[in-house]
Parts: structure tokens; C-alpha cells; sequence
């Protein structure tokens, strides 16, 4: 009875949870599903990580190569992050180029890159105006079931934090780049930004991490970025229902929260 409840009124069928201030999963609205994070996934990448976020599961690998640095910023290097929807994670998805939503996540992790200043791109640069590293991070989603923002920014740092690169540098008298594959070092991570999401119902109700069926029930998402000094790196709210001020500090506060959930993730790597 209550299966094809869920089928006829999806919608009425969560509201009776929500009135109750749990979810059909089990989960209070504050809650989060169980994450993991398992690094050095992908060993022919340079960086990797596998997360998984209940049931959605992202794996990030990073290649480093050489190039040269950009002519208006001669001591800068590159990331170049990508992320890719496949049919492989969701029937919602179809082969062929990156569909809207997964450009659109692109979008938001290289904003997430550039706002909180997770790696200085100073970093990268091994010559000044001849040679620099580019980080091609290439995100896949495995398993799509909601809150694929929070996943893939995870996904991200914990690659990022597992890159070792080869130490360089520069012959005389070829010119060319000597790589030294015994002496390698990890990439200096400045600022450690975590997205936290939450979706809207019914224009006032906030529920956190939520669910491909939450999403696509919810008359709205936003999702907070901080860092681990509780500093704001971004919001990102693709239209829906309006917050107040009041429910954006309450996002905020819950993000700065979870924020320290992740970084005990990390610690434990």
C-alpha cells in the first residue's frame, strides 16, 4: 500500500515524514548519509580518491604534465577540473558531450578552486615564464543518487591531498626538463574548502544531503562552501525557492558543522 502511495503522490508521501522531522530513509533532517573516502584508488594517476556519500560514489584521479605557464601570468600553473556524468551512474544521463548538469558541476568546482584558493597556482610554477605543472582533474561519477556537489568537492581535496609530484628541473645546456622520480613531494594545500547541500521543501523546510528523489521533490537547493577557518568561500543557489536571511545563516552555521565532520575524514588518511 504505501509503495504505490509513493508512486501516485511522491510528494504527499514525504510530507507525512517531514511532519514527523525524519525521511523515508530513516534519516533526521540534519543528517547525512554515511561518507568514505578511500585515497591512491587509480594507481597510473598521480592523485586519487574514492568517496562515497550513501550511495552516491564519486572517484577523482589527477594527472600532472608540463606546460607553459599562461602569457599574462608567467608564474602560474594550471587545474583544469572536469566532471563526468556517464549513463554508467544514472538512467537520467545519456551518452554523448557533457550533458547541462554536468557542466554544470564542472562550473562549481572550478569556482570552488578558484574562491577558496585551495592550491596557489604560484605552486605550480616550476620556471618562471618557461615551465609549469597543469593538474587535469578528472571527476566520475560512479553511482548518482543525489548531492553530487558535496561528493565531487570532496572527491577533489582528498586527490589533491594525495598528489605526489616529481621534483624538475631544468639542463643547461639542452634546455629540456630532467624529471626526478625518486624525489617527490606533495602539492602544498592552503585552504581545505568543504560543500555542505541542502534542499528546500515547500519553500521553508531545509533537509540536509539529500537524496536524487529529495532533489528532484524539492522546490529548491543551495549549497555552502567553507573552509576550515568557518570563512564563506561560496554559495551557489540555482534559482527556487527564496531563503531568508535567517535560513541562509542556519546553512551556514550546519556547513561550518560538517565542515569539521570531513576534515576528521581526512585527519584519518
Amino acid at each position: 500500500m504505501a509503495a504505490g502511495f509513493k508512486t501516485v503522490e511522491p510528494l504527499e508521501y514525504y510530507r507525512r515524514f517531514l511532519k514527523e522531522n525524519c525521511r523515508p530513509d530513516g534519516r533526521e533532517l540534519g543528517e547525512f548519509r554515511a561518507t568514505t573516502v578511500n585515497i591512491g584508488s587509480i594507481t597510473t594517476a598521480d592523485g586519487s580518491a574514492l568517496v562515497k556519500l550513501g550511495n552516491t560514489t564519486v572517484i577523482c584521479g589527477i594527472k600532472a604534465e608540463f606546460a607553459a605557464p599562461p602569457v599574462d601570468a608567467t608564474n602560474k600553473g594550471y587545474i583544469v577540473p572536469d566532471v563526468d556524468l556517464p549513463p554508467l551512474c544514472s538512467a537520467r544521463f545519456r551518452p554523448g558531450p557533457p550533458g547541462e548538469e554536468a557542466q554544470a558541476v564542472s562550473q562549481f568546482i572550478a569556482d570552488v578552486i578558484e574562491n577558496s584558493q585551495i592550491i596557489m597556482k604560484e605552486d605550480l610554477c616550476i620556471v618562471n615564464g618557461k615551465l609549469a605543472w597543469v593538474l587535469y582533474c578528472d571527476i566520475i561519477c560512479l553511482d548518482y543518487d543525489g548531492n553530487i556537489l558535496d561528493a565531487c568537492t570532496f572527491a577533489l581535496l582528498a586527490a589533491l591531498n594525495n598528489v605526489q609530484l616529481p621534483a624538475v628541473a631544468i639542463n643547461e645546456e639542452t634546455g629540456l626538463a630532467e624529471v626526478n622520480l625518486k624525489q617527490k613531494t606533495p602539492l602544498n594545500i592552503r585552504k581545505y574548502p568543504v560543500a555542505t547541500s541542502f534542499a528546500i521543501f515547500d519553500d521553508t523546510l531545509l533537509i540536509v544531503d539529500p537524496t536524487a528523489e529529495e532533489e528532484d521533490l524539492a522546490t529548491g537547493t543551495v549549497t555552502i562552501v567553507t573552509d576550515e577557518e568557518g570563512r564563506l568561500c561560496s554559495v551557489h543557489k540555482p534559482g527556487g525557492s527564496p531563503l531568508t536571511g535567517a535560513k541562509l545563516q542556519d546553512c551556514i552555521t550546519r556547513a561550518i558543522t560538517r565542515h569539521k565532520e570531513v576534515k576528521q575524514l581526512m585527519d584519518k588518511i
